[in-house]
């Protein structure tokens, strides 16, 4: 129990995050009459007790991550965050099944960019909205695993496989928080420059957000298929894989 409470700590904080991230689809269909509203707010409950079950076993413990513990982390986080985002996919009123549903997060939050989902104009805006958020989640989620464990981990090269965590320096925690801030200022300001460029190009503002995060991310499941999709799709080539 000593190796997974701390890891289930953390991926207990994640799905308190994912429930969050829910709560702003959810809003935003209940302020624009979509009725998926229920939907999502089911999903972020769903998720939020899904993370204070993880967390409960480790409240008042103090914790050290050791490698070991963090190589279990970093695979278990990323199938938490697959099966949380993939919960408002199988509940809306255009579900998908189970395997779909995962494959269409997966996809979503690894920018791989691949859908299993079709007659986009047909399927509610919040359902797009959240599509676009995985991507958009996932393009940042890749940077801060990279920052953050990586270096605790002394990999580079063939060291991945040679790991060290008896020489963790408390030294690399600012600079590693400093980095973190920088990255998340880059990457709200990159999107929001794409956002801005997609509006002076002609584009809804709902459109335009949902294609900056697609764009920024790399992921390219875009919200719609046509006209802009058409564009973006020509632009990114064999990239994008039947959007």
């Amino acid at each position: 129990m000593k190796l997974f409470r701390p890891v289930l700590y953390v991926c207990g904080i994640l799905a308190f995050l994912m429930a969050a991230l829910l709560l702003v689809p959810a809003v935003f269909a209940l302020f624009t009459n979509d009725v998926e509203y229920s939907t999502f707010f089911l999903s972020a409950g769903l998720a939020g007790l899904a993370g204070l079950l993880l967390v409960l076993p480790g409240l008042g413990h103090r914790f050290a991550l050791t490698a070991r513990q963090l190589y279990l982390l970093t695979s278990l986080s990323w199938l938490l965050l697959s099966f949380c985002g993939a919960l408002p996919l199988m509940f809306s009123h255009h579900p998908l099944s189970l395997t779909d549903a995962v494959f269409e997060a997966v996809s979503g939050i690894t920018t791989t960019g691949s859908t299993v989902m079709s007659e986009l104009a047909a399927l509610p805006h919040s359902i797009l909205l959240w599509r676009s958020m995985l991507q958009w989640v996932g393009g940042l989620g890749v940077i801060g695993m990279a920052v953050s464990i990586l270096p605790f981990l002394q990999v580079g090269g063939m060291r991945l496989f040679q790991t060290e965590s008896s020489d963790w320096s408390e030294k690399s925690l600012p600079r590693f928080h400093e980095m973190a801030r920088a990255l998340l200022l880059v990457y709200l300001g990159i999107t929001l420059a794409c956002t801005l460029a997609y509006l002076a190009a002609g584009m809804t503002l709902f459109d335009a957000i949902n294609h900056a995060m697609t764009t920024v991310s790399t992921g390219v499941m875009l919200p719609t298929t046509a006209p802009w999709g058409a564009s973006v799709r020509v632009f990114y080539g064999s990239r994008c894989c039947s959007c």
